[in-house]
């Protein structure tokens, strides 16, 4: 057994136990407080979008650095923009109802975070945390933990800078699966987010604490009959080349009814795509699906450097490789995920065809997930939505940007939930209600029986002294010399407060540290 494995738990504890700490004191903020802690992370993460973009793909190889830009701008001030106005701190009141709706943040959120998106995801499940007044420690994949660890800790000084507890963002700077595994079967972990490979995503509905994980996607687009044709080209192609095709929301196969397929075709290599000969279909087959299995060499690479290790000729400004195929089985590579800006192309004779074809490929993988269809049928597209077993379906729009709400007006997000057909606990795009749970107050129902006026009531107040420091006993006490020193220790927390608290709030302070504290001594 490894020194690793050892201390696993114990590191595991003290990330959480910090967590915890912050987390208790940062729920009973007002929401002016949270407003302007997520405003100011949201700031500073949108001003280093660039930095991270950059980053992100010099350390994993992954990705279009402009593409990435905008995916951290989205994932910062974009989120903020979005759920403006979006109270999730206030207690709500539903005078019909007689009922009074208090929030209940989740507590200590662990965010695991995938190398294909890292830094955008990271953006994302922090803020969505800090909205709904949740700790967090981000977990980041080991592919990209150093552009992730330097972005946390960056929003975590932002939040700690704007008045949020010390130790409300936290990162793990070398990750290791016996401590994210320790992290996520630890009782203080009150919810993880799992944004990753299925595996990644079983080991955290099997950790025994609340797990909301999505599974992986595998986009059929259907090009109907009646379809702008040019436009849908222009869509799909800039679509499948968006980021080097890493997000999951990107484009597996297209599905073309043969009346349009040869001019949408067309269209695409006026965009920048290269339709493939049988020969060089399936030299890209066999470069990509050795053994069966994806090469993850080509996850987040550009079209003409696959096409070169490939040994296909393309032209180096050749941003998606199409490779046609006949038939939509499990035996077709062609037919699963490819994380890269590789199409597969099979025509149908018409769109209904088209609906049993995408619903084939959904059943070899990406159940739940996200489809896409250019069409100007509306009757087509609801059979579409209806068949094709999945819980998002955009309309002509590229998929990558349009299901993941970056060109639509579904929740803009880095993690996609897959409902009960794809095996998760999330059947909609990931946003802060889903780290925010209502304790309801509910009155008699006879209208003899009066609620009482809560407008305008608050248990919360405004935060305007820092909450102290999380106090840590020094690793070298032991036994009673701990015990000796934990009084000291809670002197000098509340001493902090100085002259800007009064005597009751001091003496408040004094029991929490104790209560903490002796925590730390008992485990």
């Amino acid at each position: 057994m490894s020194d690793q494995t050892v201390t696993a738990p114990g590191a595991a504890g003290h990330l959480l136990e910090r967590a915890r700490w912050a987390a208790r004191a940062y729920a009973s903020y007002s929401a002016g407080d949270v407003e302007r802690i997520v405003r100011a992370v949201a700031d500073v993460a949108h001003a280093h979008a660039e930095k991270y973009a950059e980053w992100a793909v010099r350390e994993t190889g992954f990705g279009v650095v402009e593409h990435k830009v905008r995916k951290n701008q989205a994932c910062s001030r974009g989120i903020v923009d979005t759920y403006a106005g979006q109270d999730f701190v206030t207690p709500r009141v539903r005078i019909d109802d007689k009922i009074v709706e208090v929030p209940r943040p989740a507590g200590v959120v662990l965010a695991l975070t995938p190398s294909t998106n890292p830094v955008a995801t990271v953006f994302f499940k922090v803020i969505l945390a800090l909205m709904t007044r949740n700790a967090v420690v981000v977990s980041p994949h080991p592919m990209a933990k150093e552009c992730c660890h330097d972005a946390a800790q960056l929003l975590a000084r932002a939040a700690v800078e704007a008045g949020a507890p010390d130790g409300i963002v936290q990162s793990i700077a070398e990750p290791t699966i016996p401590l994210v595994e320790a992290l996520m079967g630890d009782a203080r972990t009150n919810v993880i987010l799992a944004t990753g490979g299925t595996g990644v995503v079983r080991a955290a509905y099997s950790s025994g604490n609340p797990a909301i994980g999505v599974g992986p996607g595998n986009v059929p687009v259907l090009v109907d009959a009646t379809a702008d044709v040019r436009a849908a080209a222009q869509r799909i192609v800039e679509s499948k080349a968006f980021d080097n095709s890493v997000l999951c929301t990107n484009e597996s196969v297209l599905i073309a009814e043969e009346a349009v397929a040869d001019k949408l075709v067309r269209e695409m290599e006026r965009a920048g795509a290269a339709l493939l000969g049988a020969d060089d279909a399936r030299r890209l087959r066999d470069y990509m699906f050795p053994l069966g299995r994806l090469n993850v060499d080509v996850v987040g690479k550009d079209a003409s450097w696959i096409a070169q290790q490939a040994g296909i000729r393309v032209g180096p400004r050749t941003k998606v490789l199409v490779a046609p195929f006949e038939l939509a089985v499990p035996e077709e590579p062609l037919t699963h995920e490819k994380l890269s800006p590789v199409l597969g192309l099979i025509r149908v004779p018409d769109a209904a065809a088209g609906i049993a074809t995408a619903r084939s490929i959904i059943r070899i993988a990406g159940a739940g997930h996200s489809a896409a269809i250019h069409s100007a049928d509306p009757g087509t597209v609801m059979r579409y939505a209806a068949e094709v077993p999945v819980l998002r379906v955009s309309v002509n729009v590229g998929n990558s940007t349009g299901s993941s709400g970056l060109d639509t007006n579904l929740a803009p997000t880095m993690t996609i939930g897959t409902g009960f057909v794809g095996r998760s606990a999330l059947g909609e795009n990931l946003q802060p209600k889903h780290l925010v749970d209502w304790t309801r107050i509910a009155y008699n129902a006879d209208p003899a029986e009066a609620m009482p006026a809560y407008a305008g009531l608050s248990p919360w107040a405004d935060h305007r002294t820092p909450v102290p420091a999380y106090p840590v006993p020094s690793n070298d006490q032991r036994g009673l010399d701990r015990l000796d020193h934990r009084s000291s220790a809670v002197d000098a927390v509340v001493d902090r407060l100085g002259g800007s608290a009064d005597a009751a709030f001091r003496e408040q302070v004094r029991r929490l540290v104790v209560e903490e504290l002796s925590h730390l001594i008992k485990g």
